[in-house]
């Protein structure tokens, strides 16, 4: 039986998935040499990150990097790091790593951190988002592209063995039928609209892409208070992130054989608990929160909304169970097992920082979108720089 393309891509990668969770059966005698970047004060070390080698015995963590010196005790102790260092780049000049652990979630420095990583010929993982703009990305994954170094980004999500499970009954199995429209949402706390876009919504339009590939363009609404965002409204997030403007954002993606995608995001006192990705069907829905612990169901119903009727959500047949141990030190298992996988062949790891730049293309394009009108906009997009900046 022949397979597409899509199909040959979705069982790759969950067998890339299920293998990552058994790899560590057959290490190389070598042990790889490891460095953790993070900063106390400016994005720290995203959600456990200088955690990530522990359940690794052919990595060996030589180096942490933090200006702060009580967190770079600290940090330091809980990775088990051979030594301490206020400038990361004094530890990757005297340390010659293999892998770079970059942790701060807060853009403005990770071009600088992934240049010089580049510079020192190293492999590794980045939090997510990626950078503050395109321009910024497209030089990043030039450098990396140049060295032939993998890096892998922190959609620990999406990397998992479930969502792998979920994209083969949805695009293998048509568990839905045709898939007709994806609909998502960002946590819509204080955070709401503009960098809700950014920090939440990445995580759904990687997911969006994983399940239908790249989107061909986007056409979005932002408001701010309940009126049209304009420049005045443009500001800074609550952490560095790049600018950002509105409180409401409503956003439409164009996808292959005209399935659209919805994002949203809207500041109201009744915020939080939406976080996640819904998949609409001509046979039923699948429903996915991405809280700590997974919440996804499926409905077999193809009017949507069943009413009365006996019909109800159950469990997604053949869920696989998470991995064993403490989620802290498991969530990113995956990613940084295939980045090591993938080092010195042609293969691009599961979750690259080229998934993170298309990510991040989606999100730049909805505030390009509105910056021109809120018609539609092609992607890729032609203007690389941040389209808030260019408008202000």
């Amino acid at each position: 039986m022949s397979i597409n393309r899509r199909q040959f891509i979705t069982s790759v990668a969950a067998a890339s998935v299920a293998a990552s969770f058994s790899a560590r059966a057959q290490e190389p005698a070598k042990k790889l040499k490891a460095c953790i970047i993070g900063d106390t004060n400016n994005g720290g070390y995203g959600h456990d990150m200088h955690l990530i080698f522990a359940l690794r015995e052919n990595v060996e963590v030589v180096g942490l990097a933090d200006p702060d010196e009580a967190g770079r005790t600290k940090n330091g102790a809980e990775a088990k790091a051979a030594r301490l260092y206020a400038d990361y780049r004094e530890m990757l000049e005297k340390e010659k790593p293999d892998l770079v652990v970059v942790g701060p979630r807060q853009t403005p420095k990770h071009k600088e951190y992934l240049l010089a990583c580049a510079e020192h010929g190293c492999h590794g993982i980045i939090e997510k988002p990626l950078a503050v703009d395109l321009a910024e990305a497209d030089e990043i994954i030039a450098a990396m592209d140049a060295k032939k170094l993998k890096w892998g980004i922190g959609f620990n999500f999406r990397a998992t063995a479930l969502m792998a499970h979920v994209r083969k009954l949805v695009v293998e199995d048509r568990i839905l039928g045709s898939v007709l429209e994806l609909r998502a949402r960002g946590k819509e706390d204080n955070r709401a609209g503009g960098e809700d876009l950014i920090v939440l919504g990445c995580h759904v339009f990687d997911m969006m892409k994983y399940l239908l590939d790249k989107p061909s363009w986007c056409a979005a609404d932002i408001t701010f208070n309940g009126k049209p965002a304009t420049k005045q409204n443009i500001a800074e997030a609550t952490e560095p992130l790049g600018p950002i403007v509105g409180n409401r954002i409503s956003a439409t993606f164009g996808f292959a054989q005209g399935v659209p995608g919805f994002f949203s995001s809207m500041k109201n006192k009744d915020g939080g608990g939406r976080w996640g990705l819904d998949i609409y069907g001509s046979q039923g829905i699948i429903t996915i929160r991405m809280n700590v612990d997974a919440q996804v169901f499926l409905l077999r119903d193809p009017s949507w909304a069943p009413g009365g009727t006996e019909l109800k959500w159950e469990p997604l047949p053949g869920m696989p169970a998470p991995p064993p141990g403490e989620q802290k030190l498991t969530r990113y298992l995956p990613i940084i097992d295939d980045v090591i996988a993938c080092i010195g062949t042609d293969k691009t790891p599961m979750c690259s920082i080229q998934d993170g730049r298309d990510a991040l293309e989606m999100t730049q394009a909805v505030f390009e979108s509105y910056v021109q009108g809120g018609g539609r906009v092609a992607i890729p997009l032609k203007e690389r720089t941040h389209p808030l900046k260019r408008w202000a």
